[in-house]
């Protein structure tokens, strides 16, 4: 099996949505395919890759030197011996020669693109959905997870939606199967934020829980501020309430703040997660990280996370990625996480599930179809193939 060519393209999440950080009206992502010589029931092989939300397409670091050093490597050199089949760790390590430690960011979210889209063609050309291809490689349990809790993620901040789409919003979500929600603050003063909050309380039935989300907006004193206003409420956790980078701020809050933290998503190596673990303060029993794959290198790099991670107590259950698409699925199941990060409705057509596995009860089915996925969300499919 050999790479015959890697295409790359640009496409737009643009969207009038904003949290308390950013606004998302001129959000670009980056969307890469891997073809293949290798053929699967009379089809070429063509792994389809994207990053998270949050984050821009990153077309310069691509074009000028991830890309050319996969499509210069010798192709024995990326291929695994036993199989035949393209080795996405290897691959990896190609993306990565001749590049400096340090300096995670950018170059971390072109890498984590390609990745995914290497991991789709060689679960296509295994013929195996990429959770089983991912559990066989790196699982520690008997097997992977079928199915897995998700969230759903929303409660953006809209010029058109205050409190009644807010609700309504909500609502959906929860006719649709989900238990569980999370919805931004800090984009607001805190009464209004707390009015928020108090709106989707009186909308969960029991057993359903509250997540907030401030992304990095506050400094320490308006962090501690918060946190003793959500004190009050009995949330699911408090996410990103200061810098990610932050670690003495993070340590503090830890101490102040009785309920879950979580954090992780803006950490883009196994390095910063090692500063995290060690300096932050986080609680390994209560608190949930949430580094995102396609965002921080792929896949072996988040191994390297996990690994150091359990030199400090940490749990894979601990784990719940940002990002609401189809690798963090397959990732949750493969390694055990606690969970996995759901865009019900926003950032189509990337975020979401397969369309035949609905939300049942919180949780969503793995599909069994060979790869990531993308061929079982149409819309999603249609826009790659077009682009690329």
């Amino acid at each position: 099996m050999r790479i015959t060519k890697i295409t790359h393209s640009e496409a737009p999440i643009a969207s009038r949505i904003s949290n308390a950080v950013i606004d998302f009206s001129r959000m670009t992502v980056s969307v890469v395919a891997v073809h293949t010589d290798a053929v699967v029931d009379g089809e070429p092989v063509v792994g389809y890759g994207f990053h998270s939300n949050g984050r821009y397409a990153q077309t310069g670091i691509l074009a000028t030197r991830v890309l050319p050093r996969v499509e210069e490597a010798p192709a024995e050199a990326i291929t695994d011996p036993e199989t035949g089949i393209i080795d996405p760790v290897a691959v990896h390590r190609a993306a990565m020669a001749n590049e400096k430690p340090g300096g995670h960011g950018d170059r971390a979210v072109a890498v984590g693109t390609l990745d995914m889209a290497v991991w789709d063609a060689a679960a296509k050309a295994a013929g195996l959905p990429l959770f089983r291809l991912l559990h066989r490689r790196f699982g520690t349990t008997p097997e992977p997870e079928t199915s897995v809790w998700i969230y759903a993620a929303g409660g953006y901040y809209h010029p058109d939606k205050p409190l009644d789409g807010l609700r309504a919003e909500i609502g959906g979500y929860l006719e649709t199967g989900y238990r569980d929600v999370k919805i931004k603050i800090g984009g607001a003063p805190l009464a209004e934020d707390m009015r928020r909050v108090e709106a989707v309380l009186e909308l969960l039935p029991e057993g359903s829980r509250l997540a907030v989300d401030a992304n990095g907006r506050f400094d320490l004193a308006t962090a501690l501020e918060y946190a003793r206003a959500l004190s009050d409420y009995d949330l699911m956790w408090y996410e990103e309430p200061v810098d990610p980078l932050d670690y003495r701020a993070h340590a503090v809050l830890a101490e102040e703040y009785a309920g879950p933290l979580a954090t992780g998503e803006n950490l883009f190596s196994a390095a910063d997660v090692r500063n995290l673990r060690r300096y932050g303060g986080l609680r390994p029993h209560r608190d949930v990280l949430q580094m995102d794959p396609s965002l921080s290198y792929g896949v072996a790099e988040y191994d390297a996370m996990l690994r150091d991670l359990a030199l400090g107590g940490w749990s894979p259950r601990n784990c719940c990625p940002h990002g609401g698409n189809q690798i963090n699925l397959a990732l949750a199941a493969a390694f055990g996480f606690g969970g996995c990060e759901s865009y019900p409705q926003v950032f189509e057509p990337f975020g979401g599930f397969a369309e035949n596995t609905p939300i049942t009860d919180g949780r969503v089915a793995l599909p069994e179809a060979p790869g990531i996925g993308i061929e079982l969300k149409p819309a999603l499919h249609s826009m790659l193939r077009e682009r690329l």
